[in-house]
């Protein structure tokens, strides 16, 4: 069925028109009228007619005006509220770091509940605000495949942990073609490194002779990943196994390319260290030794233990994992696990009526190095 157009003032201004040119050539004008008031009457008619449409016309232009504006308005205030949530969050992380020394989803930042309560302090009187706070650092530090600062060598520990983590992965993308966890390893070295002459990581590594032979071409990186898109780049990643597809989750859930810190000799390096109190199932299960995969969600489990809403089991020291049952033989590479973070991911949603906006924020906790006072430094933000 056709759907009928609400007519507009120009509309009807064409069709007041056109009846006046029928009208006209019909001689209704021109011709000898008996009776004046007649004519008087059409006149005062198309008058109020035509001054009935332009009104219409007004109306119609101030309506849209006034949407307009109040979505201006709308998108302004919600973009105020998605902010003080950042700061807010912000806040909260400050307050943790100066009360406790691990980092864990046992704490406020990480409550649902607790930051929902803490959105109704602000006190806004229109719409609505929702902010989720993750640990960064619960991820695969992507940079930390190779050494840095030198970037060209694997970092032995590391790679024994993604040949885990990619062999896992790899087993819930059965469909995808041409690629398996070997190439993804070996492609993602090169892509880091520097200084061996664009030598190729085994048989099915990639340097830029390779991307640059694609069309379109471009370079190989030969440095770390700056912008988590750019993994997509990299030969053998596809966009099912980076974005995932369906129920699975592809890599970009599970890595990241913060994590930076200066050596000694103000140098930057990627340690790799995974919070282990925060790491999601697959990071966890790529952390134990090949033969402990399925004690995975053991530890899950152990950390989310609770008694009359509250958590009972401590996770402050770096092998409280040797406390859940079954583990005591089992040992966790101390190079690859830590029990704090500094690096945060924060989203903050704001809803105004129709107007919905988010704010993504990375950021660091850091010590201000004249007055000695924690700070929160923003790595990223995206509106």
């Amino acid at each position: 069925m056709r759907k009928l157009k609400t007519p507009t003032a120009r509309n009807i201004l064409n069709i007041i028109g056109k009846k006046i040119i029928t009208l006209m050539n019909r001689h209704i004008f021109f011709a000898p009228l008996k009776n004046n008031r007649g004519v008087a009457l059409l006149v005062t008619v198309g008058i109020i007619t035509i001054m009935i449409a332009a009104g219409m016309q007004i109306n119609q232009k101030m309506t849209l005006a006034a949407t307009r504006a109040a979505t201006i308005r709308d998108r302004l205030n919600a973009y105020e509220m998605a902010v003080s949530g950042v700061h807010g969050a912000m806040a909260l992380l400050l307050k943790d770091k100066k009360e406790t020394t691990a980092d864990s989803l046992q704490e406020e930042w990480a409550d649902p509940e607790y930051l929902k309560s803490m959105v109704e302090e602000f006190g806004f009187e229109n719409g609505g605000l929702e902010i989720i706070i993750s640990d960064e650092l619960s991820k695969i530090q992507i940079n930390a495949l190779v050494q840095f600062p030198e970037g060209r060598n694997f970092d032995e520990t590391q790679l024994a942990f993604w040949e885990r983590f990619a062999n896992r992965m790899m087993l819930l993308y059965e469909e995808v073609e041409d690629t398996d966890a070997v190439t993804i390893i070996h492609t993602v070295k090169d892509w880091l490194d520097s200084g061996d002459d664009d030598a190729i990581t085994g048989l099915s590594g990639a340097e830029s002779d390779y991307y640059e032979g694609l069309d379109p071409p471009y370079a190989c990186k030969n440095g770390p990943f700056t912008h988590l898109g750019e993994v997509v780049l990299v030969k053998g990643i596809t966009p099912e196994i980076f974005y995932g597809f369906g129920e699975i989750l592809g890599f970009s859930n599970y890595i990241t390319i913060h994590g930076m810190s200066e050596t000694e000799e103000k140098k930057l390096t990627y340690p790799g260290k995974i919070n282990i109190n925060t790491a999601p199932l697959p990071v966890v299960a790529a952390l134990l030794p090949s033969d402990s995969e399925g004690f995975a969600q053991a530890l899950i489990d152990y950390r989310e233990d609770k008694s009359d809403e509250k958590f009972v089991n401590e996770l402050t020291d770096e092998k409280w994992y040797k406390n859940i049952p079954g583990f005591g033989s089992i040992d966790i590479s101390p190079g690859l696990i830590q029990v704090s973070s500094d690096v945060f991911r924060i989203r903050s949603t704001a809803t105004v009526n129709d107007v919905k906006l988010t704010i993504k924020a990375v950021v660091q906790r850091e010590k201000n190095e004249k007055n000695e006072k924690w700070q929160c430094k923003v790595l990223n933000w995206q509106a």
